[in-house]
Formats: structure tokens, sequence, C-alpha cells
């Protein structure tokens, strides 16, 4: 920690705006999940940063006790991206949805992550458009009925976190809202350098309540939740059951605890991240924690190494600058009656 930098609480990193979910949203779960985590990664509060777009969840930056932006639709990457090279000793976030991320804001949230900039994306998954009143998204699972596909969505859905890996992602995670193990997430995402992507599974109790029961209900956790843990076996259902590697098929199986097969999870292991996000829903968990973690250097890192070698044994000279190349004078010619 700097030595300048004020030891703070959860209560420090709240601002005075009234929050304004729908009551029972899961985004006030993460809200303070993201409070309670600050202190803990020993930041400064002027030197932090919420940039986000258009969504419920872009709400955030108004309260939280830092700078932020709150921007346009899907846009929120390239502000982000404006502010960090702009200033790179700043702590930056995204905070971002379903729909504001991975539809109109697509584009951006591909080229942020193959770039490596240093910053934390957290994209809430509600699998629906909930601030514009319940349309599918691009994560909406087929038949998902909605005011935009009222005989129900054929499209196949998204996965953010395949999205995510196959941008580039060098840092890709899971998390629930109302987890107890989401701030341990959110500080892997902050200790990695570079972009952590984390999807975070958050319940929209108006518009798509109880999507992820399947595997977050507390009948449900035990046998459908598999927390990873770097160099720890991956075991779930009470420490009975395994994910072992289908070495004939190249694909995950569920064996038991005892099958010397199971599998150590390897963050750095990037094909297993993919099978382990690819996971089907029938028979098997849902994985969850850090999936993938393996370092490289980052976009304004690179972006400043290469200013200092332009400019190496330069003078600045910006008359130079603006005359370079074709110039000519205009003379003005008389005022003719």
């Amino acid at each position: 920690m700097n030595e300048m930098t004020a030891v703070t609480t959860a209560k420090d990193w709240a601002s005075d705006q009234e929050v304004r979910w729908c009551p029972g949203c899961g985004d006030y779960a993460v809200l303070k999940a993201v409070q309670r985590t600050m202190p803990d990664l020993q930041v400064a509060r002027e030197k932090t940063v919420f940039v986000s777009g258009i969504g419920c969840s872009s709400r955030f930056p108004y309260y939280m006790a830092t700078y932020g932006f709150h921007t346009i639709h899907g846009r929120a990457p390239a502000v982000a991206t404006g502010v960090k090279l702009a200033n790179p000793d700043l702590d930056v976030w995204i905070i971002t949805g379903d729909g504001d991320a991975l539809s109109i804001g697509g584009n951006h949230t591909m080229h942020l992550l193959r770039r490596n900039l240093d910053c934390q994306v957290l994209l809430f998954n509600n699998e629906i458009y909930g601030l514009t009143k319940g349309q599918y998204s691009p994560t909406s699972r087929i038949g998902t009925r909605s005011p935009s596909t009222p005989y129900g969505s054929i499209d196949r859905p998204m996965r953010p976190c395949a999205f995510a890996l196959g941008s580039g992602a060098r840092f890709v995670a899971r998390a629930i809202d109302v987890h107890k193990s989401l701030p341990d997430v959110l500080k892997a995402a902050h200790a990695h350098r570079g972009a952590s992507f984390v999807e975070i599974f958050q319940n929209c109790v108006v518009y798509n309540d109880d999507v992820f029961a399947p595997f977050t209900a507390r009948d449900a956790a035990s046998d459908k939740q598999l927390w990873l843990a770097a160099g720890e076996k991956m075991l779930f259902a009470g420490g009975t059951t395994g994910i072992a590697l289908d070495v004939e098929r190249l694909a995950l199986k569920v064996v038991a605890a005892d099958d010397p097969a199971v599998i150590v999870h390897d963050p750095k292991n990037r094909s297993i991240a993919h099978m382990l996000i690819e996971m089907p829903g029938e028979g098997f968990p849902v994985a969850l924690g850090v999936l993938y973690d393996d370092p490289a250097p980052t976009f304004e890192s690179a972006v400043a190494e290469q200013n200092r070698s332009a400019a190496s044994g330069k003078t600045p000279d910006l008359q130079a600058l603006v005359s370079k190349g074709q110039s000519w004078m205009v003379e003005k010619e008389p005022h003719k009656i």
C-alpha cells in the first residue's frame, strides 16, 4: 500500500446518492460486495474511476464515492481506454451488462480485451434487458418469452466468458451476485495486471426472476456449483464428485472424487478454461471463480513505451510539426468593387 493512501471502510466508498434499483435486484448485492472489497485493495478513492454504459447496472458510478463516468450505450470501454491512457496511474473499473457489453458494445468490449488495457470489467449478466422493460438480450436462452420474443427466442445465446476468452482476454472469471466468494473474485481480478473480465450472474426479480435458480438455489448450490481454486482438484457436490478430462473425446466428464484423473486447476491452461466455460448443463456443474489467469503486457504500457521511443533524442517543436509537409502562403487580394 502506498504510504499516502488513507485507510478506508466500506462506508467511505458509498456515495450520498439514493440507490435506485428495483427492490430485491441483484445489483444491490454486487454494489455492497464492491464497496466492502475496495478497502481491502488499499487503493485511493481519488485515484479510482468507475465507467459505465447504459442499463440498470450502469447507474453504478453514482453510488461509489469515487470519480466516474456514466457514458453512452456500449461505449464504456472506449471512454475507459481514454481515461487509462491519459493517466495510467488511475484504477479503472468498467461496469456493464449483457446487453450493453455484448450487443451494441460488443465491438468495443472485444477490442478492449484484445488490447489488454489494465482495468476490471464487471459484466452483470441477468440474461434480459431490464432497463427497457424485459426484451431478450444476447445471453437470453432459447425459448425466452419477452416483449420482443412473445413466442420464445430462437437465438442461440452468447456465453460471455467464451466471448472474452475468444477476444484474447488474459483473465476470465465468474461469480454470483449474492455469493460470499464474490469479493475474493473481485480481489483476484484487481490483482491481475491487464484486462480482467468478470461475469456476475445477477438476478432480475422483475423480468427474469430465478433464471439462475437451477444452480444458485440453496438446495442446488452444492451439486451444481464448481468453485475453482488454483492448485486444487476440481471437486463439487460436497467433495464427492469431480471433473476429469476424457482424453478420447477431448471433453470434460464427471467422475468420482477418488478418480486419479480428477483435474487440478491450473488457471493458465486456456484450453481447459474454455472447456469449463462450455460445460453442458445436464449432469455438469457451473464453473465459478477464476477460470483463466495468464498475464501479458498491458496496452497502456506499450503505448507509453512507444511514445518514449518516438520522443527519444528529439526536442519538441510545435511550429516545425505544423509546418511539416506541404504548405503555402495565401496572399490577400485587393478588394474589387
